[in-house]
């Protein structure tokens, strides 16, 4: 795989518009009338590569400029030749933000798009299928379901995304991703985006891309620039009240992170009845809740959004002051992508996480992954609770 650095770009692209880097005049003037004009480091090494037609993966974390990245390209595609587009994503919310982006861009060329994911009326998916749409945005259960049902045949497809690649193979599709790839033609683009690069995901382009560009934009495990992080340390059963403190100290549009949907139902009822205007997102919940939840916190009628790991990307929503790590994630590559919905676009943001005194493993494996080292609050308590542990395990196998 060849390898694409900011450095070996060279300085010729530090001070490019989208012109520089090969865009056309009719998506020029839309990405103008959308007061777009400079483009991002993804979007510098990528828009390049992919309008060669040529196979990309790229390592880039959410909130980068990504969609563009790979949106441009294939609206130009689109354009230029016949065939169509698809673009697989993990959850609901990112498609139809990817929805939003690509139909922004869409206005005025006469490419239809539809968007494919679970929870909503398969009915209105057959209907619109049969309007021959050239753009296609799914995620892969309800896509396999519909290739299952023959409403929709991959065979023309010349330009297939894989969006958030690391966080489907997390929630167990690559299944679903191998039977997308067996069902779209052979010879195609692809290009392969993802926050980490696990090896699931180095093999997974060995196998299915074809002398790809590997574009990175910022190592593995880079957070946001301007986000100030904490990390608390106190009991589970001071949780609630400590975070009742930070909301009342702190300003503006809060995400809390909970790492269960029961949870996440909990802690919202409990925020409610404190007065504060609180919504909720998980997985238990429709696609109309949880649009209707959504819509709710851009808009600011609820202050606070509590949410799982379902909003941990995907989530685009502008002005997010702080984000509460209430339970550390089970993943620590999911740490970064947690607090990365705040502090964007050059804002500034702050990220505070409340952990137990057993996490102490947890919160080295994050610090490794971010190479930082945090100032932890109430170190040395749980220091010496992690002694005590494994003292106590080692003096259980020296007496048996």
């Amino acid at each position: 795989m060849n390898t694409q650095t900011n450095e070996q770009k060279g300085s010729k692209l530090l001070e490019s518009n989208f012109s520089d880097i090969g865009v056309s005049p009719n998506i020029l003037k839309i990405l103008d009338r959308l007061s777009l004009t400079k483009p991002t480091p993804i979007q510098k090494q990528a828009i390049p590569v992919a309008l060669k037609g040529t196979d990309i993966v790229g390592i880039a974390q959410t909130g980068t400029g990504k969609t563009l990245a790979f949106g441009i390209p294939i609206m130009e595609k689109l354009l230029s030749q016949n065939g169509k587009a698809l673009i697989l994503v993990p959850t609901r919310e990112l498609a139809l933000q990817v929805n939003e982006s690509i139909r922004k861009l869409s206005i005025n060329l006469n490419i239809n798009t539809t968007v494919l994911i679970g929870g909503e009326n398969i009915g209105r998916q057959f209907y619109e299928l049969k309007r021959n749409p050239r753009l296609i945005i799914a995620t892969p259960g309800r896509l396999i379901d519909h290739i299952g049902r023959k409403s929709i045949k991959l065979d023309q497809i010349k330009t297939l995304v894989l969006d958030e690649a690391d966080m489907m193979l997390d929630m167990g599709f690559l299944p679903q991703i191998e039977e997308v790839l067996k069902a779209v033609p052979k010879e195609r683009q692809t290009m392969l985006f993802s926050a980490t690069m696990p090896i699931e995901i180095a093999n997974l382009a060995a196998k299915h891309l074809k002398l790809p560009i590997r574009i990175e934009v910022a190592p593995q495990g880079t957070t946001a620039e301007n986000v100030s992080q904490e990390m608390i340390v106190l009991k589970a059963n001071d949780r609630t009240d400590y975070l009742e403190k930070i909301i009342k100290e702190n300003e503006g549009s809060i995400l809390i992170f909970v790492r269960t949907r029961y949870g996440v139902r909990n802690i919202t009822k409990k925020l409610i009845s404190n007065g504060h205007r609180a919504t909720e997102i998980h997985s238990d919940l429709s696609q109309g809740q949880r649009k209707k939840s959504l819509d709710s916190f851009k808009s600011g009628r609820s202050r606070i959004m509590v949410a799982t790991d379902v909003a941990a990307r995907g989530l685009d929503v502008k002005g997010i002051e702080l984000v509460v790590n209430y339970d550390l994630p089970d993943s620590s590559s999911d740490y970064v992508h947690r607090i990365g919905r705040t502090a964007r676009a050059g804002r500034k943001g702050k990220a505070i996480s409340l952990a137990t005194p057993g996490q102490l493993k947890n919160i080295r494996a994050i610090e490794a992954l971010i190479k930082m080292k945090f100032n932890v609050v109430e170190k040395a308590k749980l220091e010496a609770v992690y002694t005590r542990k494994r003292s106590f395990h080692s003096k259980r196998r020296r007496r048996f």
